[in-house]
């Protein structure tokens, strides 16, 4: 996950989104009609899974494209069977073994067979679309007529948490290839994929639309639980507008309210209110060229300790939490809410003497347009900016275009940053990147060898095998990355869904926020 393209096509999808303003282009269902109205603001690029990342794809991918895995509801600490009814990983962690479920179906009536199974993935990693990395370095093979093997060099025991993502989706190979698909970089069904369905979901698209609208239809051909709705109309619409026309009974579901806006909510509609899976976070880099100032360990600590987390907690809303680490509180190895650091005015003065700065003055550069989860990072800046200044230290505050902040966080040319982070898969490995030496640890200048202890402790996590010594392992590692890394995990911002009140079964996901199939009418 070297390039980390994914995180870098939310953040600029995100700040088109923010232009996205729709009042329809659907009309309300009518009384008593089996037709559910999604309004969503869309960061939607592709409708082709081996090629989409954006969170508006991953909705969409869910309700057309059966995976292997799946989850039940929120609840991500456990795969679960999808299209393959048992998986069994190998005592070293390199061999998964997925056992294929009986009179799985695709949307046109054609079995679903290994050969669909293995062309699916091999076409995904070796198409080196955005989200290929999650299949870097795993051998698929085919080693009965309802057995597939996943063999990797090193101990993988995320695999089973990866394979429940939309891009992994199941393709109907024959009709596939019959559009131009193939399995390395020449593939070219995506045209076809932007305009028809080859899956095995409960849904299949009727018209895709990247700016506007999707509709979809009920599969007919679904092996599982017939779905509730026969139409979905998912609608590219803006936040404020969302709140109206869920409130004027035009869309049944609303799925980007800030807490500010989901307050106040007519009665009769439910609000859905948990923490997202984002973390926004602060760093300080460890490249003294570009500031000796953040490099300085104790001026770090003088910044974590000085930030007061529940006033940003006001700030953001209903259904946010403070962040106690850099994995969310959904996934395996989150640390406790209890281990969540608090604000001590005294320490943090007391740090920034030992790290013999005198008035140290930092420059705070942050996205200006871009929100998450309806949160603007601008009143989170500008309170940072005025806590520090109470602990003996100037904040400068730099809004800048996100496609240039963007440019500027890639490649480390900032010194203090505000960013958030949502995950590739749900699964703590996908945060091993904020280490020494990796990704994101490179984009602050903090290079292999800074922190010994800690990239061993990295090592161990990557390898561990089974959910006990996994949780323990990532634990142990956030609860060092806090004390001496560069990063000061703040918040989770809410996620708010409003409903109307005769959809039922809705969990949020923090992979593909809500799973179409799991609604019901009543």
């Amino acid at each position: 996950m070297a390039s980390r393209t994914h995180s870098t096509a939310l953040l600029l999808a995100a700040a088109l989104a923010l232009s996205a303003c729709s009042g329809g282009g659907s009309p309300a269902p009518s009384a008593g009609s089996r037709t559910l109205v999604v309004d969503t603001s869309f960061d939607l690029k592709t409708a082709d899974p081996g090629r989409m990342y954006e969170a508006t794809g991953l909705f969409l991918g869910k309700a057309v494209y059966d995976t292997l895995l799946t989850f039940d509801g929120g609840d991500v600490t456990k795969p679960v069977p999808g299209l393959a009814e048992s998986y069994r990983l190998s005592d070293d962690g390199k061999v998964l073994t997925l056992t294929l479920r009986a009179g799985a179906r695709f949307s046109d009536g054609s079995p679903l067979t290994a050969d669909d199974v293995v062309f699916s993935l091999t076409r995904l990693r070796d198409m080196k679309g955005n989200p290929s990395f999650l299949l870097d370095g795993v051998k698929v093979a085919r080693t009965g007529d309802s057995t597939i093997t996943l063999t990797s060099k090193a101990p993988n025991p995320a695999l089973p948490y990866i394979l429940p993502n939309p891009v992994l989706g199941i393709l109907n190979s024959k009709v596939v290839r019959a559009h131009g698909g193939t399995t390395d970089t020449k593939d070219k069904a995506e045209q076809y994929l932007n305009s028809a369905s080859a899956g095995s979901g409960p849904y299949v698209m009727e018209s895709f639309d990247v700016s506007n609208q999707v509709v979809l239809r009920a599969n007919k051909e679904y092996y599982g639980a017939e779905p509730a709705y026969d139409k979905v109309v998912i609608r590219n619409v803006e936040a404020a507008t969302q709140k109206l026309n869920v409130q004027r009974g035009e869309s049944q579901v609303a799925l980007n309210l800030s807490g500010d806006q989901a307050k106040n909510i007519a009665a009769g509609l439910q609000v859905k209110r948990s923490a997202s899976a984002n973390v926004i976070f602060l760093f300080g880099t460890r490249n003294k060229a570009v500031s000796k100032t953040t490099a300085n360990p104790r001026f770090m600590e003088a910044v974590r300790k000085g930030v007061d987390y529940k006033g940003l907690l006001e700030l953001a809303g209903e259904g946010s939490v403070q962040a106690p680490g850099i994995i969310p509180s959904q996934l395996l190895g989150a640390l406790p809410p209890e281990q969540a650091p608090r604000r001590d005015v005294a320490g943090a003065r007391a740090a920034l003497a030992a790290s013999g700065l005198t008035r140290p003055k930092v420059e705070l550069e942050y996205p200006s347009e871009l929100t998450v989860n309806g949160l603007s990072l601008q009143p989170l800046a500008e309170r940072v900016q005025s806590n520090l200044k109470e602990v003996g230290i100037t904040v400068d505050l730099k809004p800048t275009p996100l496609t240039t902040a963007a440019d500027n966080y890639r490649n480390g040319k900032e010194e203090m940053g505000l960013w958030y982070w949502g995950p590739d898969h749900p699964d703590p490995s996908g945060y091993l990147v904020f280490l020494p030496g990796k990704p994101v640890g490179l984009r602050l200048g903090w290079k292999a060898g800074a922190d010994e202890e800690l990239e061993a402790m990295g090592e161990k996590a990557a390898t561990a095998i089974g959910d006990t010594a996994r949780k323990q392992a990532y634990a142990d590692l956030q609860t060092r990355l806090n004390s001496t890394g560069p990063y000061v995990p703040l918040l989770q911002p809410g996620q708010n869904i409003v409903t109307a009140a005769s959809v039922t079964g809705l969990a949020y996901h923090p992979m593909w926020t809500v799973d179409l199939a799991d609604l019901g009418a009543k």
